[in-house]
């Protein structure tokens, strides 16, 4: 990949200025679709549409496809509905042509789809764009090489040459019968090594791992994983082959939902980029930080009402970051292997109750090791004067513990079972919830020791 340099860049916006079309196509030329996407992003718009103008209708395509959402909706928004069908779409697979079209309202959709010459690829647009773009039929395309199960080699062979001219890639050779349901795959070897085989039913191999195509995009992404596929073939609900899945897909949609979940964990209520608005990044902060805001007015409210325990031990007031700190990091710790289980598909559902019993255990052990540690600390360094806070500290942390591993554990099962993504679990919900009820605890083991010991 080429790394620009501020010289580059500089080079670049001075040709575009001065729209010198032979040094621009010059500078182009080498370059490949990802790294003039790069470029682009650091250039004005004006600048790179003017660059983007003097790329063939091929590269123009794939540099789009490059772009970030907003670069390339910014792109697209300046070209007329007849240069975006003929000069991008059709030069584009039917699910990467779907993506673009996602992006614009009902009304471009329409005129843009009315200017695609070929037909065949609008209809299979059209038909695309009907799937739930989470679902494995909303991430397929339906550029492939389909044989048929009955033909001879020499037969096979035809047709795959004819189907092949306007494919960039061929993974594999699906084979079909005369419903056109999925019956195997051809590898490429059998080609050469059974060129005399009577049909090709007698060289495919059978019953190839497939997909339907309302399977959703996590599923598809752990059989991608298990099986070590590169494409994987879409079904409806019979077995008719639809369409295939490329690799190079489902990895675009795992690094958007691993950073949709990073940001969801981190507090942020929507995606954003670094170089969003101050509006749009705000929008995106502003919840969490309320909600934790009114997190702390609760815990003032708690420690507001023990202000009788804090005037018989003000000692007591020195362990409340240490009771909330430690609920959180462990509410975190539980959630985040929960989280992480349900992605990778270890853990599912089912054996949800198992999965909070092992936490309970877990729990119980961290939590006898943190408030033993704790408890000898305090002998040593508080002495016997502060008994009731060296046992009502070590007490509290043990039930905090206890409380935060389970609650940590069955937030993002109860998440997962209603639909909603469990990342949320890892985020400020825990930390906030574990401190207020860390709070509630530590107070009342405190309040109950104090009138018992007093």
């Amino acid at each position: 990949m080429k790394e620009f340099s501020e010289e580059d860049i500089e080079l670049i916006r001075d040709i575009a200025k001065s729209h010198d079309d032979e040094r621009a196509r010059a500078a182009l030329a080498d370059l490949h679709p990802a790294d003039i996407a790069e470029l682009y992003q650091a250039l004005d718009l004006d600048e790179a549409e003017y660059l983007y103008s003097l790329l063939d209708d091929e590269t123009a395509a794939d540099v789009l496809m490059e772009l970030d959402e907003e670069e390339r909706r910014k792109l697209l928004h300046n070209m007329p509905a007849e240069d975006i069908a003929r000069q991008v779409l059709e030069h584009l697979d039917t699910d990467d042509a779907v993506d673009i079209i996602q992006e614009l309202d009902e009304e471009e959709r329409e005129e843009i789809l009315s200017h695609i010459d070929d037909v065949e690829q609008a209809g299979d647009i059209v038909d695309l764009l009907q799937y739930d773009d989470d679902t494995a039929g909303g991430l397929m395309g339906t550029e492939m090489i389909v044989v048929n199960e009955n033909w001879s080699m020499p037969e096979c062979i035809k047709q795959m040459r004819m189907q092949a001219e306007d494919m960039d890639e061929i993974y594999y050779v699906y084979v079909v019968d005369n419903d056109n349901k999925l019956r195997g795959v051809l590898p490429l070897k059998k080609l050469i090594t059974h060129p005399s085989v009577s049909k090709i039913k007698h060289a495919m191999e059978e019953a190839p791992v497939a997909v339907k195509a309302d399977t959703p995009i996590d599923e598809v992404a752990l059989d991608f994983e298990k099986y070590d596929l590169v494409a994987m073939p879409v079904v409806d609900s019979i077995g008719r082959l639809l369409g295939r899945i490329t690799v190079d897909d489902v990895m675009d949609r795992v690094r958007e939902a691993t950073e949709r979940d990073y940001q969801l964990a981190s507090g942020l209520s929507s995606d954003v980029e670094s170089d969003d608005t101050l509006f749009t990044q705000t929008k995106a902060r502003l919840p969490w930080l309320l909600i934790g805001m009114a997190g702390g007015l609760c815990n003032s409210i708690i420690l507001g009402n023990f202000e009788a325990g804090f005037t018989v031990d003000p000692t007591l007031a020195i362990f409340i970051p240490l009771i909330g700190g430690t609920g959180g990091n462990v509410g975190t710790q539980s959630s985040a292997i929960v989280v992480q289980g349900l992605a990778n598909g270890s853990m599912d559902l089912r054996n949800s109750a198992r999965q909070l019993f092992k936490e309970l255990g877990v729990g119980l052990i961290n939590g006898c090791i943190i408030s033993l540690l704790v408890f000898v600390y305090n002998l040593i360094r508080l002495g016997s004067a502060h008994q009731v806070t060296t046992i009502a500290v070590s007490l509290s942390l043990m039930a905090v513990v206890l409380f935060a591993s389970v609650f940590g554990t069955f937030v993002p099962l109860t998440l997962e079972r209603f639909k909603i993504d469990p990342a949320l679990a890892t985020g400020p919900f825990i930390s906030i919830t574990n401190d207020i009820i860390g709070m509630v605890i530590y107070m009342s083991i405190s309040n109950s020791l104090l009138a018992t010991l007093g």
